[in-house]
């Protein structure tokens, strides 16, 4: 089934580089018809997203940057819609985000499809399941394992994705855990499409709300993330929003990339 290689070299994808980033540039339904493109033709595509907070972590961490590299970055959020403007004198086409980006790519799919989950609570993730089961109920869905998994389980939950060898594998162990375990550890022979997804089996459980509609569509849903989980969030928009435009107004004036600051060990 997903034995097949990477795709071979194709015109590249029209995109915008945020921090050293290239992050694909398209509109809500190209993405939704290139991506399920490469699920039709089983092709191996890890596929993540940018938002302020995951530009933040690459900047600190070069080997979360360089895995990004092998994704097909979307973006995610009004912060790289203002990276955009400021650097490219245009915002992205279409806002991406997974919350919303995923179960439409899902549901855009009519032929049926495997599409196992990792992360989260193993509630969290159950309940997802049940209700993308709901959105799109010709696919089959599985969950593989929560995210709490110790490194003596990992090749057992290795071997089970490969041998199930999803279309899409949703894997949701937040930023930057998700992306390099997708990247050190999943291939063709595993799953055709792994997608780092963070919060979205919270979010589709019902258990961790989402922003109202109109929230959203002012595009604030982070203020609400905010005021729901203070304790948590502070340091990534309080702090890291800021420092997220600082970094975007280094890169315009001083040519600033992701990837390249010192971090301290542990």
């Amino acid at each position: 089934m997903n034995l097949q290689p990477s795709p071979p070299p194709q015109p590249r994808l029209p995109s915008m580089e945020i921090l050293g980033v290239p992050v694909v540039a398209m509109g809500w339904q190209e993405a939704l018809d290139i991506l399920g493109g490469y699920l039709r033709g089983r092709f191996f595509m890890p596929v993540g997203f940018l938002n302020a907070h995951n530009a933040n972590v690459a900047c600190a961490d070069g080997e979360f940057a360089r895995a990004l590299e092998r994704f097909l970055v979307l973006p995610d959020g009004v912060g790289v819609d203002i990276a955009a403007k400021w650097l490219h004198g245009r915002p992205f086409p279409a806002n991406l985000n997974g919350t919303d980006f995923v179960p439409a790519l899902i549901a855009s799919m009519s032929s049926p499809l495997k599409v196992a989950l990792l992360g989260a609570t193993q509630e969290n993730a159950g309940g997802a399941a049940e209700q993308l089961s709901a959105l799109a109920p010709q696919h089959e869905y599985r969950v593989i394992h929560d995210g709490y998994f110790t490194k003596k389980q990992e090749p057992d939950i290795i071997a089970d994705i490969a041998d199930y060898r999803p279309d899409i594998l949703l894997v949701a162990m937040g930023v930057p855990r998700q992306e390099l375990w997708i990247e050190r550890n999943l291939t063709s022979i595993h799953c055709t499409m792994p997608i780092a997804v963070g919060a979205l089996l919270d979010f589709l459980s019902g258990r961790v709300p989402r922003a109202p509609l109109w929230v959203r569509r002012l595009r604030l849903e982070w203020l609400y993330r905010l005021w729901i989980e203070p304790g948590r969030l502070w340091r990534r928009y309080v702090v890291g929003n800021p420092l997220f435009l600082a970094r975007v107004l280094a890169q315009k004036f001083v040519g600033y990339r992701a990837g390249t600051e010192r971090v301290r060990d542990a």
